[in-house]
């Protein structure tokens, strides 16, 4: 089975190309496929496997957020709660309906197929399928460690305001509710349904890096200062700088506790 990027690359353009790239929402999306694809690569390369393996890895990179492109069509929103679950729904295009064929031949009937499969359906759920092999898991765990870290890029480099829909008031008032605090104190990612306040979706990016499998995601995010910026986050509301201040003193402890490369 051969993994031809250039096809995959054409394909992705050709496909997105049906959509309004004007619209920021799916310009984001379209740049987030190849930095996460290439993340993907970088994680593999770390782990040391081999070639096809790592073009595997980097395939499920630029497909995993084919979903979205349909989900912005149709519901004009990331937010799965509000619309559809955008991972199984890429993954029932891709798969179910035959998109797949389009990017490499034969995949169907491969255990890679599979494989790909799997992770774009896992990549965005709190938990990976337990009943997952060890293998596909490791899959799993490079693309949603590549997901993670280009979020947490974007949180940097978007304005909160336009990822979160809300206004600078909005956001700079708002307090993060004791549910999403509780994860910082439990070292772990916050339920969708924790989240009842606009900042609890900054803090609840920021507890993603709780979730990072491979020490390599998490130097990258460090070196290029995501996770610092994030936590650098200023708010008009007493209550919530002090939460701020908790959150960056529990995620650094955190991070240094990690074992360096």
């Amino acid at each position: 089975m051969i993994i031809d990027r250039e096809r995959v690359k054409n394909t992705f353009a050709e496909y997105t190309s049906g959509y309004n790239a004007t619209d920021p929402k799916i310009k984001l999306k379209i740049d987030h496929t190849y930095r996460v694809a290439e993340l993907c690569e970088l994680i593999a390369r770390n782990l040391k496997l081999d070639e096809y393996e790592t073009d595997v890895a980097w395939l499920t990179g630029m497909l995993h957020d084919v979903g979205r492109f349909e989900q912005i069509k149709c519901y004009n929103t990331f937010n799965d709660a509000l619309s559809v679950d955008h991972a199984n729904f890429g993954a029932d295009l891709l798969f179910k309906e035959g998109l797949i064929d389009t990017y490499v031949d034969g995949f169907h009937d491969d255990k890679y197929g599979t494989i790909v499969e799997n992770a774009i359906r896992n990549h965005s759920a709190f938990r990976i399928d337990e009943r997952l092999d060890e293998y596909t898991v490791m899959f799993c765990n490079i693309l949603r460690d590549a997901d993670k870290v280009d979020i947490f890029r974007v949180n940097v480099d978007t304005p909160a305001e336009d990822i979160y829909n809300v206004t600078t008031e909005e956001l700079k008032n708002s307090q993060v509710s004791p549910e999403v605090m509780a994860a910082f104190d439990e070292r772990h990612a916050v339920l969708r349904s924790c989240k009842k306040t606009v900042v609890d979706h900054v803090a609840g990016h920021i507890a993603l890096t709780f979730e990072l499998v491979y020490p390599i995601s998490l130097q990258i995010a460090n070196e290029r200062g995501y996770l610092d910026k994030m936590m650098a986050f200023e708010s008009d509301n007493e209550v919530t700088g002090k939460q701020f201040e908790e959150i960056r003193a529990k995620l650094n402890e955190y991070v240094a506790s990690v074992k360096p490369l």
